[in-house]
């Protein structure tokens, strides 16, 4: 008799296998994101990242290389959800300096509008900022040096000074602060004056705050131009 072919149903196992991989790693990085939230870096391992994500521990080195790998793309999924796409699309416009500067504090504000502060998220980012990981350098060589570099650079054609100038740099560092104060004493914020909440409104008031404060420090320190003889302004 001859021998009976063996039948084998093409791709059942290897069309599934991406799609579960994939499914563990997006498990691992949540569990991770949760837990490095809760615990911090230092006191999360990956044994209990791994049995609240419900996968093997082999897992985490296959996906991630080890535990600071894992972190690493934790704190790269917080960043996507900072929405800086928006900021970064603020600083394309083609318009008057000082309406860039507006569109740019008033993207980064919406960003953080819609940022939950009990998500895991903006805890990570928040740690990673009071207790810095080597993870610390994908912060900043991925999300914040590109805009801040850009923020300087704008800054500096308004004082008429290069990006890299100490006072375009304090300048700089003035702007991110008032910013940033809306994000991180929030909970501050809604104690002291409950009726500034971040609504839309209120983001547009902020705007024109922030807007409005740093550009009156702006204008004077402009290094005055001089008049020529001939009437001319150098």
């Amino acid at each position: 008799m001859p021998a009976r072919k063996r039948t084998r149903r093409r791709g059942s196992t290897s069309a599934g296998q991406p799609f579960a991989s994939e499914q563990t790693r997006a498990r691992l990085i949540d569990a991770a994101g949760e837990m490095f939230a809760e615990r911090g870096f230092h006191h999360t391992t990956v044994r209990q990242i791994s049995n609240r994500a419900g996968a093997n521990i082999a897992a985490v080195n296959y996906h991630f290389g080890d535990k600071t790998g894992l972190y690493t793309e934790v704190v790269r999924q917080s960043m996507r959800a900072a929405r800086l796409d928006a900021v970064r699309a603020a600083f394309e416009q083609n318009l008057p300096l000082e309406q860039i500067l507006h569109a740019v504090v008033k993207a980064r504000l919406e960003s953080l509008r819609g940022l939950d502060l009990g998500d895991w998220h903006f805890r990570i980012f928040a740690h990673e900022l009071a207790k810095p990981t080597p993870a610390i350098n994908v912060v900043v060589n991925e999300a914040i040096r590109p805009l801040y570099l850009r923020l300087c650079n704008l800054i500096g054609n308004m004082l008429r000074l290069p990006p890299d100038h100490e006072k375009t740099r304090l300048c700089a560092h003035s702007i991110i602060g008032q910013i940033l104060f809306y994000a991180f004493a929030r909970p501050v914020i809604s104690r002291l004056a409950p009726e500034m909440r971040m609504t839309a409104t209120q983001i547009d008031h902020i705007t024109d705050h922030i807007t409005e404060f740093s550009m009156a420090y702006l204008r004077q320190a402009q290094p005055k131009r001089r008049t020529t003889k001939d009437g001319k302004k150098r």
